[in-house]
């Protein structure tokens, strides 16, 4: 894992192609690659590795409330402003999301101000709920859909987050929250892979011009809960040998070319550079795509832990409404 930058920052690097953006529904531009936070292993120089990410290219920077990673992330942002890697703030896209114990009426708009005095922001870019899950005093209680949205319309109202959406939502749960939204949600972001290629979710979103953003494009990895289907697959592995790439450009690149944005989660400094390198000059072939195509599918991240005999969710298929 590699260390945070020396303060002798040395030649100026050759800057990278920017990342290419997508517009929400609200007439924001969303970096598609976002540096990802969340992670039980996060260096203890996270704001030293952030900054050289932006000082890489990097825009867009994930967090949560539940990441414990909001204010390495406000501390990166406010060095990358005085120390002049970008104009301003508003150079940078920074997501948070709430965590399930705020997810009630009447905590949404309080956990949103929490989260931004932990990042030393004004205001976030993107707001999502985390989970379609609720706890009150540690217990799982119904989750209030309407309720909790109701909130992050007014978080939206207020002007402390600039778009809003929804994290682990089915493609059942879009269609219920698209019906009572008057605002709508501009993004869901969710477990996408080559070994989990959420159609159903995807076809929901594009019905209702939301977009879908992945969280372990690369399966997680090495997590507890994560899955090896996407760098240990041997398709992966042969496509990335015939284009000269590494198996995490080739999945990375596959996100991509789905019209799906991602969160990627890397604290090695070449890995940094290797999926800024995705985005030009190189893509896959129909032949590859189909190949790819063939790689069985199963979710890593089931839930399970929200699942319980005397709460709302009974089963895993009720979380994920049988979209499993």
């Amino acid at each position: 894992m590699a260390g945070g930058p020396d303060h002798d920052a040395g030649p100026a690097a050759i800057p990278a192609p920017p990342v290419p953006c997508v517009t929400l529904s609200t007439g924001h531009a969303m970096p598609v690659l976002g540096f990802g936070t969340g992670s039980s292993r996060a260096p203890p120089d996270l704001a030293d590795t952030i900054l050289h990410a932006v000082r890489l290219g990097y825009r867009h920077i994930d967090t949560a409330s539940f990441y414990g990673t909001e204010p390495a992330v406000g501390a990166a942002v406010a060095e990358a402003v005085r120390s002049g890697a970008v104009g301003s703030r508003a150079d940078l896209f920074v997501t948070s999301k709430l965590w399930i114990s705020d997810a009630r009426p009447g905590r949404v708009v309080p956990a949103l101000r929490e989260s931004l005095a932990r990042l030393g922001l004004d205001y976030l870019d993107l707001f999502l709920v985390h989970w379609p899950v609720s706890t009150d005093g540690g217990a799982q209680v119904e989750f209030d859909m309407e309720g909790v949205w109701r909130g992050m319309e007014e978080c939206h109202r207020l002007g402390l987050a600039r778009s809003v959406g929804v994290s682990n939502f089915s493609a059942a749960k879009m269609e219920r929250l698209m019906s009572l939204a008057a605002v709508p949600p501009t993004v869901n972001q969710v477990e996408l892979n080559v070994g989990w290629r959420q159609e159903k979710v995807r076809e929901a979103c594009a019905r209702h011009g939301v977009v879908v953003s992945a969280y372990s494009p690369l399966g997680a990895h090495g997590a507890v809960w994560g899955s090896d289907a996407v760098m240990e697959s041997g398709v992966l592995h042969q496509v990335a040998a015939a284009k000269g790439k590494t198996v995490a450009q080739v999945a990375l690149r596959w996100v991509y070319e789905q019209g799906v944005c991602f969160v990627a989660r890397s604290y090695n400094r070449e890995r940094l550079e290797q999926n800024m390198a995705i985005f030009s000059g190189w893509e896959l072939s129909e032949e590859e795509k189909e190949m790819i195509a063939t790689i069985p599918q199963k979710r890593a991240s089931q839930g399970e832990y929200f699942v319980s005999p005397d709460g709302p969710y009974k089963s895993v298929d009720e979380l994920w409404d049988g979209e499993i």
